[in-house]
């Protein structure tokens, strides 16, 4: 999942919204609580994925290569990226969401079922442990988040460059690269929460930040769950 460091494909596009939607602009409260429910409706879609169309998704895909299922997961988790990235309209940047957020969603169809249950209670809560954390100090510290973008994406670019090379060259699959991520994606949560309060208050910029925090999130999960399985 660390493809979703398309992330800073469009860390410009950040750069953009700064001066986007001026006339558009919404009361600070409802620039947050459409982030929160953007949030929530991705999160809500995987929950109703896993918990209703496993069964149907893993025989669907039982019969296609798993290069073939990897190109498709790109095509629309970054087309989702692009989309959201590039457009002002709130309803189009919301599709684009949504494009990322199906195929997460396969994702983990195709993760969870073989880790316990125990597990997957346990990566949850301490996903919503670091996701609160990391807000909250976004929120009443933005000042120690908002001068660490550029470090935390050249952090994450070597990192994901390091780990394809460690895993396809070295065969290396040992824990060090789940760590290293989930402080990484912790750190970014700070500061796309700290960096989406300076957005000039539009529904589509929630829309947007809404996708960054999401991909930071389900980034950690997954990594947790990674580390929690190793465990057992």
């Amino acid at each position: 999942m660390e493809q979703s460091s398309s992330l800073s494909i469009f860390d410009s596009r950040k750069e953009e919204r700064l001066n986007s939607g001026l006339s558009d602009q919404v009361s600070v409260r409802t620039f947050n609580t459409v982030m929160l429910l953007t949030l929530l409706w991705g999160f809500g879609v995987n929950a109703l994925m896993v918990a209703y169309f496993t069964m149907p998704i893993l025989r669907l895909l039982s019969g296609i290569s798993y290069t073939w299922v990897l190109i498709g997961y790109f095509v629309f988790a970054l087309g989702g990226v692009f989309i959201s990235a590039k457009s002002t309209n709130p309803w189009i940047s919301f599709l684009g969401y949504n494009l990322l957020v199906m195929p997460i969603g396969v994702v983990l169809c195709l993760m969870l079922p073989g880790i316990p249950v125990a597990i997957v209670t346990k990566a949850l809560l301490l996903t919503g442990l670091v996701t609160a954390t990391m807000t909250l100090l976004g929120l009443v510290r933005p000042q120690l988040f908002l001068g660490l973008g550029r470090t935390l994406l050249i952090a994450l670019v070597v990192g994901i460059l390091a780990e394809l090379v460690a895993t396809f060259l070295f065969h290396y699959t040992g824990s060090v690269f789940d760590w290293l991520f989930v402080v990484l994606f912790s750190g970014y949560i700070g500061y796309d929460v700290a960096k989406s309060q300076m957005y000039p208050k539009t529904v589509d910029n929630a829309v947007d930040c809404a996708l960054d925090i999401y991909l930071d999130i389900i980034n950690i999960f997954i990594r947790l769950l990674a580390l929690l399985s190793r465990k057992e």
